[in-house]
């Protein structure tokens, strides 16, 4: 059994399998539950080594399920809370668990409570990325532009959170629902953009991630409760951005910016989707920030041709994005797009706005940017010097490979 099947299978199954049994089990077990699900698939790994069951889903819900009463009959708990899993009608309500309509309802109570607000900001979307898809401390670490080490205390504190307060494992409503919503939506968003500019050392886009979130989107989208216009505009960005995939390598495995994309390879039908989405997300005027970057990356798509992009529109509806949600990535954008309509002082004017330090462990892209500005300005020296600086914090291969790429442009300008 290849390792890569095991971690595809963790991939897709470890939320699901958390979820489930801390509906069963409870959240004040959640740590013991996240063992178990990561015991169970240490196990197939070997188990599975000459033969794959059958239903390899159900042998790692049943064997998690049972790993877990296992670690609480040691822990000598089993008497105060729990339910007898073995015979008579709580066998038949705990089955009933693992159909996949209860799986889905689980896995958006368990995203509903990790964004809980009894939880800080930060630790919420930490906490969500780890638990509902089992993300590593470094991929959180990536997709948040963070240090290791704060995503450890962060997920620390946050089980210290969930002990000492009686969360609800439940979808919130009323008053309480939108701000949770919106908490909710940044998790998926950040889970799509790390699986669409992936910074694991060999693999450029991870597709696995990229469908995780766009899975997630949909099951807000199913439920009448956690519907909304922002939640149809980040499942159109998802769309938009996906129909891209296959474009941003080359035969040979390598990084293609837009520019040198061949936009036959763009998948229509997701366009389509994605326009659908985005006509459901503009029933009313409450505009969020997947509406704009949604509007931003429909620009990218309506171009037939990269010098036929209208980059006077993206720059505004990036203005829009910037006033609803000021980051320095789209400060960095805004020069970018500034350079390809050729309008270097503006350039300049948004470089002068932010420093290295703005984009952790993603410094490379801004030095990158200021690599690209100082060869389009005519300095190779200055660009050269900032090539070079973006070829030392880049962790990509792919990336890498892109940026020495650029690197012998420059040197072959001297």
């Amino acid at each position: 059994m290849e390792s890569k099947y095991i971690d595809h299978l963790f991939r897709h199954h470890s939320g699901k399998m958390v979820s489930v049994l801390t509906r069963i089990f409870g959240l004040s077990h959640l740590e013991i539950i996240e063992d178990a699900v990561q015991d169970t698939f240490i196990k197939a790994s070997i188990s599975w080594r000459y033969q794959q069951p059958e239903n390899p889903e159900a042998w790692l819900n049943k064997a998690a399920k049972n790993r877990v009463i296992d670690i609480l009959r040691k822990l000598k708990k089993e008497e105060a809370f729990l339910p007898d899993v073995h015979q008579g009608t709580n066998t038949i309500a705990i089955n009933k668990l693992f159909l996949e309509s209860e799986i889905e309802d689980a896995q958006l109570r368990m995203i509903f409570t990790a964004c809980h607000p009894n939880l800080n900001p930060k630790d919420r979307i930490s906490f969500a990325l780890k638990t509902v898809s089992g993300f590593s401390t470094k991929e959180i670490a990536s997709a948040l532009l963070t240090k290791e080490d704060t995503i450890k205390k962060r997920l620390t504190r946050a089980r210290k959170t969930i002990q000492s307060t009686n969360l609800k494992f439940s979808i919130p409503q009323g008053n309480e629902l939108p701000d949770r919503l919106e908490s909710v939506m940044e998790v998926l968003y950040l889970i799509f953009n790390e699986g669409f500019h992936s910074n694991k050392k060999e693999e450029l886009v991870r597709k696995d991630l990229c469908g995780e979130a766009m899975r997630l989107c949909q099951l807000l989208l199913k439920n009448k409760h956690t519907r909304s216009s922002a939640s149809y505009a980040l499942y159109a960005l998802m769309c938009f951005h996906a129909s891209r995939l296959e474009a941003k390598t080359n035969t040979n495995n390598e990084l293609l910016d837009l520019k040198h994309q061949d936009r036959s390879k763009w998948h229509f039908p997701l366009i389509e989707i994605g326009n659908m989405m985005m006509n459901k997300a503009v029933e009313n005027s409450e505009y969020s920030c997947y509406h704009y970057e949604a509007a931003i990356a429909c620009e990218h798509l309506k171009a037939k041709t990269f010098e036929g992009t209208n980059w006077e529109k993206i720059l505004y509806w990036y203005g829009q994005l910037y006033a609803l949600q000021p980051m320095p990535s789209h400060i960095l954008t805004m020069a970018v797009v500034s350079m390809q309509a050729k309008d270097f002082k503006a350039s300049k004017a948004y470089l002068d706005q932010v420093t290295a330090n703005d984009f952790a462990n993603r410094e490379y892209l801004y030095y990158g940017t200021l690599s690209d500005y100082y060869r389009e300005t005519n300095h190779p020296k200055k660009a050269l010097f900032f090539i070079e600086l973006a070829l030392e914090n880049v962790t990509n291969r792919l990336e890498k490979q892109y940026l020495e790429k650029k690197k012998t442009t420059i040197q072959l300008s001297f």
